[in-house]
């Protein structure tokens, strides 16, 4: 007998894949992100700060509303969006952006710290030797992050994974869709026996949350110059 009922195995799986792809899809936009914070000075660098940081403050609730005006149908974007076949609302892709702005600010909080530690006499180095400044970062500067990198990447996939209150409020609670595991828990919890499929989710979670940053404490500690 399986642990999971079909619904909730369906909604496990459907966070895995929310918070994966939502991850890999605002990765790029956090190194760079990072990397421009770590290592550059520019007008206005307070305020884009802020604006990285504000979805770790903000009520869930409130960043889900922003994604929805948005991204909705009615929304600026959704709205081109939907021209080209390509609508988010209420869909697992709905459900995917809001896992990266989520999870966005713990990667690029991590990624900054690891770039702020990379020894710049190495990057120094390369220059001298003629490596053109992409290839610097490539070779350089982002396998000396690594350990940062990955930290982020755990950090905010387990973020993203327990993603609740954006992810309802952007793209409500349709099976197979935008039923993530933490709508799933408060949907079971508010059913007549569905007790049991709630606690084993929250098990879960309380697993993979606890897994995710005990191995980002690890990477980071042992990414710390002696």
């Amino acid at each position: 007998m399986s642990l999971l009922s079909a619904d909730a195995a369906q909604a496990l799986a459907l966070s895995l894949r929310v918070a994966g792809v939502g991850i890999a899809a605002g990765l790029p936009f956090a190194v760079a992100l990072a990397w421009l914070l770590s290592r550059r000075r520019f007008p206005l660098k307070v305020l884009v700060e802020t604006l990285v940081y504000l979805p770790l403050v903000l009520p869930p609730v409130v960043t889900g509303y922003g994604l929805l005006r948005l991204f909705g149908h009615a929304g600026p974007l959704g709205r081109v969006l939907d021209a080209l076949g390509m609508s988010v609302a209420f869909r697992w892709t709905g459900a995917a952006i809001a896992a990266a702005v989520m999870g966005l600010p713990l990667l690029v909080v991590s990624l900054r710290t690891a770039f702020d530690q990379v020894d710049r006499r190495y990057e120094q180095a390369a220059a001298t030797l003629g490596a053109p400044p992409w290839r610097i970062f490539a070779g350089v500067t982002l396998p000396l992050a690594m350990r940062g990198l990955i930290a982020g990447c755990v950090l905010a996939f387990a973020r993203a994974f327990g993603e609740f209150g954006a992810t309802s409020t952007f793209v409500s609670s349709i099976p197979g869709q935008s039923r993530t595991l933490p709508v799933a828990i408060y949907e079971f919890l508010n059913v007549p026996g569905g007790e049991a499929d709630a606690a084993r989710l929250v098990w879960v979670a309380v697993a993979v949350a606890f897994a995710a940053t005990l191995g980002a404490a690890l990477l980071q500690r042992g990414g710390r110059q002696p």
